[in-house]
């Protein structure tokens, strides 16, 4: 059984075409983008390593790890959204591969996999998180990011961003997917991962800036290592 809500594949294939317009739909992943990549590099220098990019979407993320010399590869269950990020390599000339898979039925050993964005979509998120230990190396780098569960995230992350500011269109997120930094760290430390770092992202929305900090209330990054 796929691991993916036929739904949000559905609401995410619709937007597809607006991946790399930063004033779209999708212009918090591109504000949001230098931020996470400078944390995953700070944590695993990419130049000559092997990356999984699960979820990969348009290939915002892929494409900026592939700069940094990293051998991306890219997997998502949108056609659409690969689509996209294929014909978004004509333009930026980058060496990523894209694949039509679930992380579930993924082959291969990397030293760094990334998981953003995503945990909150799933119908499983503890399998992907088991699938994304079992693709690194030892001593590699695991990292996720996704929403905390609590009353600030739905005022923030749901209500916010979605009704008040604008900042991704009504529907986005569903509140009971939100997933407690606790419940990832279990499913890390079941899957054979050691936490290295928690860290929160935030969004000041009179400047407009996101930042990373302590405050884990709603947006948080978690880094991994998997043991040998």
């Amino acid at each position: 059984m796929v691991n993916a809500d036929p739904a949000e594949l559905e609401k995410f294939s619709r937007l597809a075409a607006r991946w790399w317009d930063p004033a779209g739909e999708f212009r918090p992943l591109h504000e949001i983008n230098p931020l996470r990549l400078e944390w995953i590099a700070g944590h695993a220098p990419l130049a000559g390593r092997a990356v999984l990019d699960v979820g990969c979407g348009g290939g915002i993320l892929a494409e900026s790890m592939a700069r940094r010399g990293a051998r991306v590869t890219g997997i998502d269950l949108s056609e659409k959204a690969l689509r996209v990020a294929e014909l978004h390599l004509l333009e930026s000339k980058l060496d990523v591969q894209y694949k039509y898979s679930s992380v579930e039925d993924c082959d291969g050993s990397f030293d760094v996999v990334t998981c953003m964005e995503l945990l909150e979509h799933v119908p499983d998120p503890a399998s992907m998180v088991a699938a994304c230990a079992r693709l690194v190396r030892p001593g590699g780098h695991v990292f996720f990011s996704t929403i905390n569960r609590n009353p600030k995230s739905y005022l923030f992350a749901v209500i916010g961003a979605e009704y008040v500011l604008g900042l991704l269109p009504k529907g986005t997120h569903d509140y009971q997917r939100f997933v407690k930094p606790s419940e990832l760290a279990g499913w890390c430390r079941a899957s054979g991962l050691r936490s290295e770092e928690l860290i929160g992202m935030t969004y000041n929305p009179l400047s407009r800036v996101y930042s990373l900090g302590r405050d884990c209330d709603v947006n948080y990054l978690l880094c991994c290592v998997r043991g040998a």
